[in-house]
C-alpha cells in the first residue's frame, strides 16, 4: 500500500497563507484521485478538495473554495494544497488521501497520511 506523508502544517494568522504538501511512496495509477480531507477539533473528518492525478479536473468544498487550491507535480509524485486568506474555522488536522473514485466521501479512499496540524488563531 502507497505511503502518504504530508507536511508544511503550522500556526498562523488570520488572513496569512499555507502550502500543505503531500509525497507519496509510489506512483499513482493512471484513474487515482488524491484528496485533502481535515478534521476540526471534535469534529468529524470533512472534505476539502480533490483532484484527478491525469487530468487535474479539481472539485472543491464550498467553505474553501476561492481560497484554496489544489495542484499537484506528477513527477514528484507529491500533492499541494495552496491556503490563502486562512480563517480561525480553517483550524484542524489536515489528511491528505489517494483513492480511485471521483468522490468527496472519505470513504472512497484507501490510502492516508498521518495529518498535520494547522492552526489559525489571532
Amino acid at each position: 500500500q502507497v505511503q502518504l506523508q504530508e507536511s508544511g502544517g503550522g500556526s498562523v494568522q488570520p488572513g496569512d497563507s499555507l502550502r500543505l504538501s503531500c509525497v507519496a511512496s509510489a506512483r499513482p495509477f493512471s484513474r487515482s484521485v488524491e484528496a485533502w480531507f481535515r478534521q476540526p477539533p471534535g469534529k468529524e473528518r470533512e472534505f476539502v478538495a480533490l483532484i484527478r492525478w491525469h487530468g487535474g479536473s479539481a472539485f472543491y468544498a464550498d467553505s474553501v473554495k476561492g481560497r484554496f487550491t489544489i495542484s499537484r507535480d506528477n513527477p514528484a509524485n507529491t500533492l499541494y494544497l495552496q491556503m490563502d486568506s486562512l480563517k480561525p474555522e480553517d483550524t484542524a488536522v489536515y489528511f491528505c488521501a489517494r483513492g480511485s473514485e471521483y468522490s468527496s466521501s472519505h470513504q472512497a479512499y484507501d490510502s492516508w497520511g498521518q495529518g498535520t496540524q494547522v492552526t489559525v488563531a489571532s
